[in-house]
């Protein structure tokens, strides 16, 4: 076997830097690092074009974890200052003027790849204004590990995907198993556990703590059983009623089903009204956790096709 391509993937910047630079040392090892999914997946995208893809991906189970908690720790009083910039992705911050004449833009941070170099970003807060300001869109949150996990493995299959943990979860581990992992170690482990760990998956083996696999067992069997309840209930639906399900999976409205599918919004409606009611669900959030459990994908862009010609859609006599 030649060398081995790590991506470590981790938004603990000391730890992910820490931990590449200790597999670096190994003579068989070369190691990259991300400290975002955003950045992971263009890292792969990036060694794949390059023909030097990734054998293995080291990926936080925790991913993204902080930086949601950080906005969530306190609750803002009104016309309180916005709240700093999350922990561990410095930034300067640059007064706003007391009395400005429209809002200051805010800036948001970049995730930089860690193994490029990293100028802090500088964030503009916003003013402050006694009135209580508009209400602004959630922003779409970032993806958790296995989540990322999942969706690298369906984009790269041949990749291998272990899990870096900070606590043995039996539920995580069993939900990391069913999206393509094939390693799950503890972030307390040493490095050579961790080592035996990367080549062993390279051998298609798969790797758990043994205090583990009794809670895993469980778990796979429970949601094995829930899955086929699922499948059951899936496979009454007409092959339309899959169709738009496929759709509810990929997180379509009702007006952008009805434009892929080249249906009515009323028609769509009625569908989907039928879909739910096959389910025994009352939602669709219900009916997508359902379609998860039988294994429906998400339906994906039809190909373009090429116009219909003058002649079949030209009205008789028209000139």
């Amino acid at each position: 076997m030649g060398r081995i391509r790590v991506l470590v993937v981790d938004d603990h910047r000391i730890f992910a830097e820490a931990l590449a630079a200790a597999l670096a040392a190994e003579p068989d090892v070369e190691v990259g690092a991300a400290g975002s999914a955003a950045a992971a997946e263009r890292a792969l995208e990036r060694a794949a074009v390059e023909g030097r893809g990734y054998d293995v991906v080291l990926i936080d189970a925790d991913l993204g974890a902080d930086s949601a908690a950080a906005g969530a720790r306190k609750p803002r009083r009104p016309g309180a200052d916005p709240p700093e910039p999350a922990r561990r992705r410095p930034s300067a911050a640059v007064p706003a003027p007391r009395r400005p004449a429209t809002p200051p833009a805010h800036v948001p941070p970049s995730h930089p790849h860690l193994t490029s170099a990293h100028t802090p970003q500088a964030h503009l807060p916003p003013a402050t204004h006694p009135a209580a300001t508009p209400h602004q869109p959630a922003a779409t949150p970032a993806p958790d590990g296995i989540t990322l996990l999942a969706r690298v493995r369906r984009n790269h299959p041949a990749l291998r995907a272990i899990v870096l943990a900070t606590a043995d979860d039996p539920h995580r581990a069993a939900r990391a198993l069913h999206a393509g992992a094939t390693g799950w170690v503890a972030k307390e482990s040493s490095l050579a556990r961790l080592l035996a760990v990367i080549r062993g998956v390279l051998r298609d083996e798969t790797h758990l703590p043994p205090a583990l696999l009794t809670g895993v067992i469980r778990e796979l069997t429970t949601a094995r059983r829930d899955r086929t309840e699922s499948e059951r209930l899936v496979d009454t639906l007409t092959p339309r009623e899959k169709e738009i399900l496929r759709c509810m999976v990929a997180g379509l409205g009702r007006q952008a089903v009805a434009e892929r599918l080249y249906l009515s919004p009323h028609t769509v409606r009625t569908h989907m009204q039928n879909v739910l009611g096959k389910l025994g669900v009352h939602s669709t959030l219900a009916a997508v956790a359902v379609a998860r459990r039988a294994g429906v994908s998400p339906s994906e862009p039809a190909a373009p096709t090429a116009p219909p010609s003058v002649a079949s859609t030209t009205a008789p006599g028209a000139g």
